[in-house]
């Protein structure tokens, strides 16, 4: 498929108008549905809440399950000797199998040696770019210096800082000034200015790493390096790679049959801040880590996002990120995958990115923050009239079936997010408004109850990923702190329909009324001193 632009608001046809309402249809009529089913019989209603909160306790089980291998995959990889495997793969020579090593290494080798990949370990350059808006030498710097301080040699990586020319003035010397005390470090190092005002560009993110892509597009060019041989990872300005993050992408690609047609997904974590963040803040972003550590065990349902990586020959032939669209990161994936007709996977590399939670400067800020974030995340229902048109109403050679099954889990992954936290705490108590008298509505508060206690091990698996994840307490906090990272939990309820359930009917009543968002509003950083200053 060629062309895999989103369309301009004058250009949508009436079926692309039809599936940007449907997702908010659809979760509008699932949150009615007892009232409605109330009215025409108990039963009926009783039948329905039951079904959903059944789903959702055997889901909560899944995950609790998922959570805890992905949990113990990451700290599995994060203690590999990842410089000796790299060392290994490139000779082919496992040099004695290693008890610390995993099996799956040497297997690898065995593979390669009957079948080699197009690259070795030694050919591949890395390309980082750091999108910044306007955050501060505080937020940027420690990232930077997280990437130097990888555990790979950074004469291999081009570091390209992308930065808009409405940030001003104060922005642009902050991004050059960067630049030059860190060049030497590098292979390469560049400050990309977006410029401001391009035509048919949403004001964000995507627009920023494109350009500074085609930048970098035009270094390659001039140093005569193939493209084929780039790994590009796209970095937020708050995102700190674990020193093994390089290594370990490294490997991936280098045992990759076709890493052209792969996009690299480490696991975001946010916990840099974590002990700073308020309560409602860290229960979010555990919530956020928890789920991401799910995903990357599920690959058939793993998206690009946030950070990632993807080869340059690939965002090349994509014509990079999109630039109509403020959630640029998910939306690559449908991009690149249709762009190949379909020929297009997301592999897990278990080595954490590690992010901020939400933190401004006072309370009252750092709410609405956290709600504009989750707000422009759940905005990728944007997503499901894209690929409805791609899949369905363009030319393709994509496999029905498969598109089918794409469409539908894109779907109800976003209804699901805007109902059911709201379904699960309250649902349950509708029938019996209409139907006093009625047994099945009176015993439903009880019966569902009873499974959403049992339901509890997904929370208990919660608090433990998130003790099990928790850095090192600052000492500018005293101990009682820890005695509030455990009481936070009683806001999960609030969290998820203040955050969750909310933010996503925001974004879906955005489309159905086309109202859409059209900037991309930065999350404001902020860091706090050792005297507990906070500084944007």
């Amino acid at each position: 498929m060629t062309d895999i632009e989103i369309p301009l608001k004058t250009e949508k046809t009436l079926h692309y108008r039809l599936f940007e309402i449907l997702p908010g249809v659809i979760s509008y009529s699932v949150l009615v549905a007892p009232f409605v089913l109330s009215l025409i019989g108990a039963s009926w209603a009783a039948l329905f809440i039951i079904l959903f909160i059944l789903i959702w306790f055997v889901r909560a089980l899944a995950l609790a399950i998922r959570v805890l291998q992905g949990w113990m995959t990451i700290k599995k990889h994060v203690k590999y000797d990842w410089l000796k495997m790299l060392d290994e793969l490139e000779h082919l020579d496992p040099k004695g199998h290693s008890q610390n090593l995993p099996r799956w290494h040497y297997e690898n080798i065995e593979r390669l040696r009957e079948r080699p990949t197009s690259l070795k370990p030694s050919d591949i350059v890395h390309a980082v770019i750091i999108a910044t808006h306007n955050e501060s030498r505080e937020i940027l710097e420690p990232t930077i210096q997280h990437l130097i301080d990888s555990h790979f040699d950074m004469k291999k990586v081009v570091f390209v800082l992308a930065y808009e020319e409405r940030g001003g003035p104060e922005v642009e010397m902050r991004a050059k000034q960067l630049v030059d005390d860190y060049r030497s470090k590098f292979a390469h190092a560049m400050a990309v200015k977006h410029p401001d005002g391009i035509p048919n560009e949403v004001r964000g993110k995507g627009g920023n790493i494109t350009y500074a892509g085609r930048a970098l597009q035009r270094y390659l060019e001039q140093e005569n390096i193939d493209p084929r041989r780039v790994m590009v990872t796209t970095l937020d300005a708050d995102n700190r790679p674990h020193p093994y993050y390089l290594a370990a992408l490294t490997y991936t690609v280098a045992v990759s049959p076709d890493h052209i047609h792969v996009s690299y997904q480490p696991v975001p974590m946010y916990t840099n801040n974590i002990w700073d963040a308020p309560a409602p803040m860290r229960v979010i972003a555990t919530g956020n880590s928890y789920w991401f550590v799910v995903l990357s065990m599920r690959p058939h349902m793993l998206r690009n996002f946030s950070s990632h990586a993807q080869s340059m020959q690939a965002l090349i032939e994509t014509d990079f990120w999109s630039t109509r669209t403020i959630v640029e990161d998910g939306h690559q994936y449908w991009r690149t995958w249709f762009r190949f007709d379909g020929n297009h996977e997301v592999y897990p590399i278990f080595t954490p990115i590690y992010q901020d939670a939400v933190l401004a400067e006072n309370y009252r800020k750092t709410i609405k923050e956290q709600f504009i974030q989750i707000r422009r995340w759940a905005y990728g229902a944007s997503d499901i009239a894209y690929v409805a048109d791609k899949a369905f109403f363009s030319e393709n050679k994509i496999p029905r079936k498969e598109r089918w099954f794409k469409f539908l889990r894109l779907l109800e992954g976003h209804v699901s997010w805007a109902t059911a936290p709201l379904i699960l705490l309250f649902a349950a108590f509708i029938p019996v408004l209409f139907n006093q008298n009625d047994l099945a509505a009176n015993q439903l508060p009880q019966f569902a109850s009873k499974i959403e206690t049992l339901a509890l091990v997904g929370v208990f698996a919660t608090m433990f990923f998130s003790f099990k994840t928790l850095p090192p307490k600052p000492a500018r906090y005293k101990r009682h702190r820890t005695i509030w990272m455990v009481l936070q939990w009683a806001l999960l309820p609030v969290a998820g329909i203040g955050f969750g359930a909310m933010a996503a009917l925001n974004s879906q009543t955005r489309l159905i009324f086309g109202r859409y968002l059209d900037k991309f509003d930065a999350t404001k950083k902020a860091v706090k001193t050792d005297s507990k200053q906070t500084i944007i």
